[in-house]
């Protein structure tokens, strides 16, 4: 962040709030003419871990909360194996709004999302771990990757772990997919931790100096 001293929880709180303000008047693209409710997301402003699918569906938009459909039930089910809930993280979507009839959300429509604000949540919430669910929110940190190639490969890029991974929906659809999707989540609790022992590491990648090449405090007497 570009902030000289890091906001507290309150601030954090408040410029999410804003940034939901403006995603609920947001008339950028055609997305908003056909909405219920807009889904900016949904977690607590400490989360280490962020989610991240691709777009509102049916239920999403009634209740303008995340993975609260099918998708949300098994999403949930998965997290309880390894011993986390959806209250630790905090799960939002590339688009803030239904695509009419659950369509694909079209290119223009992603990169005004994205741009306006599911960046500067990133920014503001600064996870440790962004995972993503399905080939739209993939997509934006693996540009040439395929989810069939690259789920569960964990990629570390400026201080953080980005970690593709099937969405729900498509497991759900497919289930030959669950044994796959339960193995990429119980990989999660270790990139965790290890997100965790590199913030504690000393800042600088060179390893401090020799014993003998440290300097010397000469006594007094």
């Amino acid at each position: 962040m570009t902030d000289h001293a890091s906001p507290t929880p309150e601030e954090r709180k408040a410029r999410l709030d804003a940034i939901a303000a403006e995603i609920a008047r947001c008339t950028k693209c055609v997305l908003h003419r056909s909405r219920t409710h807009t889904v900016p997301g949904d977690g607590p402003v400490n989360a280490e871990i962020m989610f991240i699918g691709e777009g509102p569906g049916f239920h999403e938009d009634q209740q303008g909360l995340p993975f609260v459909g099918a998708s949300g039930k098994y999403l949930e089910e998965l997290l309880a194996a390894i011993g986390l809930s959806r209250r630790e993280v905090f799960i939002t979507n590339v688009v803030k709004c239904r695509p009419p009839q659950n369509r694909d959300p079209l290119p223009g429509e992603v990169e005004i999302c994205t741009k306006t604000y599911l960046e500067r949540q990133i920014a503001l919430l600064n996870p440790k771990i962004i995972i993503t669910l399905g080939r739209y929110s993939m997509g934006l940190f693996f540009p040439d990757g395929k989810i069939t190639r690259i789920h569960g490969q964990p990629k570390r890029q400026d201080g953080r772990i980005y970690y593709p991974l099937y969405h729900p929906a498509a497991v759900l659809r497919n289930p030959d997919l669950r044994p796959v999707m339960d193995a990429d989540m119980k990989r999660i609790l270790d990139l965790l931790q290890e997100a965790r022992q590199a913030e504690q590491k000393p800042s600088g990648d060179e390893p401090p100096p020799p014993a003998d090449e440290r300097p010397v405090q000469l006594s007094l007497f």
